[in-house]
C-alpha cells in the first residue's frame, strides 16, 4: 500500500491521518525534532497504530522537498499564531494572568 493511502488531505496545508484529527506534522515533529522512535510516538498517541506512524515517517521520507515546507509553514503558522495570543490575549487568559501576579505579589510581599 502507498503511504499516501494512509492520509486525509484535507488542503495542501493540513494532512492528517485517515480516520483521526491527527495531523502529520504532529507525528513527524515528535519523530524530527524530539526524536522520539516510532514505538514513543505510539505510546503518547495510543489511538495510532505503528504502521500509520511508520506510514507518515516514510511519507516524510519520500517527499522530504515538500514535507520540509509543509512543517515549516505549519511552525510559522504556530510561531504567529502564540505572538497574537501573547498581543491580545482572552479574557479569561488575562484574568489568569492577572491572579498569578496578584499571588506573586502576596508570596514576595
Amino acid at each position: 500500500m502507498e503511504s499516501i493511502a494512509y492520509f486525509d488531505i484535507l488542503h495542501p496545508d493540513d494532512i492528517r491521518i485517515k480516520g483521526t484529527r491527527i495531523g502529520i506534522e504532529t507525528i513527524l515533529y515528535a519523530h524530527i525534532h524530539q526524536q522520539q522512535s516510532a514505538e514513543e510516538i505510539a505510546q503518547t498517541y495510543p489511538q495510532l497504530t505503528l504502521e500509520q506512524i511508520y506510514a507518515t515517517i516514510l511519507y516524510y521520507h519520500q517527499h522530504p522537498t515538500e514535507i520540509s515546507q509543509y512543517l515549516t509553514n505549519w511552525l510559522n503558522h504556530c510561531a504567529q499564531t502564540e505572538q497574537q495570543q501573547d498581543q491580545n490575549p482572552s479574557a479569561i487568559v488575562s484574568r489568569l494572568k492577572q491572579l498569578k501576579a496578584e499571588k506573586m505579589a502576596l508570596a514576595h510581599g
